[in-house]
C-alpha cells in the first residue's frame, strides 16, 4: 500500500527517487516519528528554495532595487505560498502525521508548508540541484509571474532607505484626530535624518503615516 502511495506522489511531481528512504523521511512529521522525521530535510529545503528563487528574481528583475526584491522574495517563500503549492500537488495525502495532528486545520498549514520544503530538500539530496531547481521553477512559475505586480509601500520603502543610509528608523508623530467619530481625520508627521518634516493626512493613523512617507520619498526622489 505504501509503495503505491509513493509511486503516486512520484508520478505527480515527475521525479522517481533513487533512495525511497529519503522520500519516506521527507514525508514524516515529528508527531509521527520524533526521532526520524523531516525536520532536517525541511532545513535543507528552505535553503535550496531560497537559493533558487533569489537567483530567479535577479534574472527576471536585473535592474530592480534590493528592497523590492526582498519584498518579492518574502512573498514567494512565505508559509501561505508554500501551503498553496503543497495543496496543489496534493501533499496532504502523503504526509505521515501522528494522531494528534490527524485533523488538518490551521496547524496543517505549517505541517504542509514545512513538508514541501522537506520534499525540496529530499529532491536536492537524491537528484541534485538541477532537478530541484526544475521542480521549484515549475511549481512556483505562477507566483514568479505574479511577482511583477508586487508593490512596496511607502513606509517600508522609507524605512529601508533610512536604515541603509543612516542606520536609523524614520521618526513618526501622530497628532490628535479631528472630525466626527464616524469619519475621523488623522494627521501624521515624519522625518528622517537631515530631512525636513512632512505632514500626511488620512482616515486612519496608518494611511496618514503612509501619505507622509510618500511625500518625503517623492521629495527625495527615492
Amino acid at each position: 500500500m505504501k509503495n503505491k502511495k509513493f509511486l503516486s506522489l512520484e508520478k505527480v511531481i515527475g521525479i522517481s527517487f533513487n533512495d525511497k528512504e529519503t522520500l519516506i523521511k521527507c514525508l514524516t512529521h515529528k508527531s509521527y516519528n520524533n526521532n526520524n522525521n523531516n525536520e532536517k530535510l525541511e532545513f535543507l529545503g528552505d535553503r535550496v528554495l531560497g537559493l533558487v528563487l533569489s537567483n530567479a528574481l535577479l534574472k527576471i528583475y536585473p535592474n530592480e532595487k534590493e528592497g523590492i526584491l526582498d519584498k518579492k522574495f518574502a512573498n514567494l517563500v512565505n508559509k501561505k505560498t508554500c501551503y498553496q503549492i503543497s495543496k496543489k500537488i496534493g501533499l496532504d495525502k502523503y504526509i505521515f502525521v501522528g494522531d494528534s495532528q490527524k485533523k488538518l486545520d490551521k496547524k496543517n498549514e505549517k505541517i504542509l508548508s514545512d513538508g514541501l520544503e522537506a520534499l525540496i530538500g529530499a529532491i536536492f539530496l537524491d537528484q541534485g540541484l538541477e532537478i530541484a531547481e526544475k521542480f521549484i521553477k515549475k511549481n512556483w512559475k505562477e507566483f514568479l509571474i505574479k511577482s511583477n505586480i508586487t508593490i512596496i509601500d511607502s513606509k517600508t520603502m522609507l524605512q529601508e532607505y533610512s536604515l541603509k543610509r543612516y542606520k536609523q528608523l524614520p521618526n513618526y508623530k501622530i497628532f490628535k484626530q479631528s472630525g466626527p467619530k464616524h469619519q475621523p481625520t488623522f494627521k501624521a508627521e515624519v522625518q528622517i535624518k537631515n530631512s525636513k518634516k512632512y505632514l500626511g493626512i488620512g482616515g486612519s493613523k496608518k494611511i496618514a503615516e503612509q501619505n507622509a512617507a510618500k511625500k518625503l520619498i517623492n521629495d527625495l526622489k527615492i
